[in-house]
Parts: structure tokens; sequence; C-alpha cells
């Protein structure tokens, strides 16, 4: 007799979220009940992320505190996934015994064949290393919140060295563009209004399956499904980013003028070490052609500071980069020291505090570049969607100018009552450092 309550933790970015989803349609499809109460769980699967130092510790610490649920719980099975699971396999069988299975990045199916052997009795189950396998298709999501992730790819082929992701994620492996579209037509149906197409590399999309980049074309299908209302884009790498594409973002009313576009670096001379296939004059040109082509456009990118080798002088060329571009949306890391990577055993690493400064500066400069754009939208006028309930009178909306959980909000002033997932027109009357403030424009959007 299967055991009927299971809870999935999820840690990590919106590709683990896919993952638990897909997880949790296969254990509904077999007669298993997901909880979100950890006391009732008779199975908990943690979702684990691997990526950089800080979200191994994190994951680290959530299993740990998992384990109690055996002991003072209903918890029988405690079993990991995702990528700390594919990276530290053996490992983490060996450190934790209360660890009963391991699932790897490309084993997501097996999650029924894992808790079968474990009712008959195997024990310490570890199925990994098939990091090249395909999507799963055919199962259903569980989750219609008004924005869904959708996952359009998996793995890459960059090859940054700094990276480790196409060691527990695979190639480069596009989705079929009928079945992407069914998804997103199937979540539509059911109240999605706004989706994010995501993978290691969204840029990249069909190269592998069609023999050219075809990221404009899946946008010009998805444009036409009719209850859609905002497609979103991000992780596209600059490489790639081709005339057809822009041309798609541009004119598809439905895809939001929002691009997340991960330069990491601007210094040419680290851009080599990172093994990055573009230069400080091709990031340019780039950024030139979309602000150019697409008005309105807003543009989040990412920066790596500290990489090994990065010297004062690289660092200064890259804040005066950004001061000079002034970028709507940054986000900063240190650089993370991965085994399994190139880079681990570059000479030149860069001092932890020095590191810490360097982000530092580049937070502080962003912060008064985000502010001085903010206030240059007081007095315009934006569709928002409603999210939340922030106090009375006062709701929690977004804009085509934000992602949710990364970028910041605007906070509505309403003496009508709003419904979450509602679509409004909200003229700004204030700004905050990251945030917007203001009031219904007009009569509800429907």
């Amino acid at each position: 007799m299967k055991m009927k309550n299971v809870s999935i933790v999820t840690l990590g970015c919106s590709k683990n979220e896919i993952d638990s989803e897909l997880m949790m349609g296969i254990l509904k499809d077999n007669n298993y009940k997901i909880t979100n109460s950890l006391e009732e769980a008779e199975i908990i699967v943690v979702n684990t992320c691997g990526f950089i130092n800080d979200a191994k510790e994190e994951s680290i610490e959530t299993i740990w505190e998992m384990t109690r649920y055996k002991k003072e719980g209903k918890c029988k099975y405690l079993i990991l996934a995702g990528c700390l699971a594919e990276r530290y396999s053996k490992e983490l069988l060996e450190e934790i015994e209360e660890v009963d299975g391991i699932i790897g990045t490309g084993n997501i199916k097996d999650i029924i064949n894992i808790i079968d052997e474990l009712e008959s009795g195997e024990k310490r189950i570890k199925k990994t290393e098939n990091i090249n396998t395909n999507y799963v298709e055919g199962v259903n999501r569980l989750s219609f919140r008004p924005t869904e992730y959708v996952r359009i790819s998996e793995g890459c082929n960059n090859f940054c060295t700094y990276c480790i992701i196409p060691s527990l994620r695979g190639k480069h492996r596009s989705r079929n563009m009928e079945d992407i579209i069914k998804e997103v037509e199937y979540l539509s149906q059911n109240g999605v209004t706004e989706v994010i197409l995501i993978g290691q590399n969204t840029t990249d999309y069909g190269i592998d399956l069609y023999g050219e980049y075809k990221l404009y074309e899946l946008l010009n299908q998805l444009n036409r499904i009719e209850k859609l209302k905002w497609i979103r884009l991000l992780y596209l790498y600059p490489d790639n980013i081709t005339d057809e594409l822009i041309y798609s973002i541009k004119n598809n009313e439905k895809v939001v003028k929002y691009l997340d576009i991960p330069l990491q670096h601007v210094s040419n001379q680290i851009l080599k070490k990172m093994n990055r296939k573009t230069s400080k004059e091709d990031i340019i040109n780039l950024i030139i052609k979309l602000r150019t082509e697409i008005p309105n456009i807003v543009i989040r990118t990412t920066f790596i500071v500290g990489f090994p080798g990065e010297e004062k002088t690289h660092f200064e060329e890259l804040y005066n980069f950004i001061k000079q571009i002034r970028f709507d949306r940054v986000g900063v890391f240190t650089y993370s020291r991965e085994e399994g990577t190139p880079a681990y055993n570059f000479g030149d690493q860069v001092d932890e505090d020095i590191k810490e400064d360097r982000r530092n500066k580049i937070m502080e400069l962003q912060q008064g570049i985000s502010y001085s754009l903010n206030r240059e939208k007081i007095g315009n006028i934006y569709l928002a969607l409603v999210e939340d309930i922030y106090e009375e009178d006062i709701y929690v909306g977004r804009t085509y100018m934000d992602s949710p959980d990364i970028d910041g909000i605007v906070y509505i002033h309403s003496n009508e009552n709003l419904e979450l997932g509602q679509y409004i027109d909200v003229k700004i009357t204030d700004s905050l450092e990251y945030d917007l403030i203001g009031e219904i424009a007009n009569e509800f959007t429907k």
C-alpha cells in the first residue's frame, strides 16, 4: 500500500521550482497526496541547490533540519533531489545517515521507482549521472498562480570557467516548440496570465533541434495565445541575441520589453578568462541596438566581482561602465570558487574582503542609479499586476519593468477593492530606491 503524504521543500532557482512541480505531478498521478505539513509528511523530498557556496550551505542546513522529522514527525523516508544531490550524492549518503535516497537532476521521473524500492526494503538508493536526459513531458503542472515559470531548455554549452552547471545539468537541450506551446496554453486556460521563459541560456533555444536560433519564432507563437497577458524572458546570454529576436520582442505586444542579460563582466581580459563568448565592444553595441530598436526597454544584468586575476583596474573599468550605461536592474555576486571548474585552479585568487568591498561599491552605485531612474517615472502611467495586499487601501503590484522576487514592486493606493491577479493602470506618484508608489489611474483594465 502506497503512502499518501509527500512534502517537497524547494531551494534555489526557478528551474528547481519547475522540477518540484514535475515531481508533484508525477506523485499525484500515482495516488500520492502533496502536503505542506512537514509534520504530517511520510516522505520529505528536499530539492537542493548546489550552484555557489551560499546556496550549498543553505541546502545542507535545510537537509539537517528535515532530518528531525524522522524522529519527531511521521517521516519515514528523506529523499534529496536537485543540484547538490547530483553533485555530492556520495558524500551526502556517507555524512547524513537519515538520507534514504538521492535523485539526480536528470532522474526526476524516477521519484516513484525510488519510493517503491524503499518500500520493498532497499536502502540508501542513488539514481544520478543522467544529466543529459530530456525534459519530462506530459506531466500536468499543479500550480496556477497568475505568474508561472516555463522552462524552454535545459543545460548549457558555454562552459564558463567559473560555472559548474554543465556538469550538473548537462549539455544544452531545447524542448520541442509544440510541447512548450501546449504547456503555456494549458497554464493560460487555468488562470495564468504571465509566463516567464527560463533555461540556463534561453538565447540558444532551438539551435540543437532546428539548426537555428528559434526563440523569436517561439515568441511569435506564444503571442497568439488569447488569454495570455505577459511573456517575460530571463537568462539571455548576449552572444546570440539576433536581429530576428529583437524584432520579435519589439513587435509582439505580449512580450514585455524587459530582458535579463547576464553579462558577468566588461573587461575583455576578464571576459576571456571567464570563457565568455563576447567582448566589451559587443556588449556596448548590443545595448545601443536594444535601446534604439525597443523604446522603454528595461535591461537587467548580473556581474561577478573578484574573479581570479581581477585587478583594481579591471574593477574600475566595470564600475565606470555601470556608471555610464545606467542599467535599470543590476545584481552583483562575489566570485564563488567552485571545485570542478577550471577557475578553481586559477592563480591570483582575490581576497574575500576585497570581493565584498567591490560588491558593496557597485551596489551603492546602482542604488543611486535606480533611485534616479525611478524619480524619472513619477507622473507616468504603467500597467501593473496586483499580487498582494500590503495594508488597508494599499496593494503590492508589479509592472513590466520588474521580474518577481528579484526586482522592485509598486505600492498601489486604492479606495476600491482590488483582486489579486488583476491588471490595472497605475499612475506613479512617488518612488523609493528600488520600488515605486502609485495610485489607480483610471477604470480597471480587464
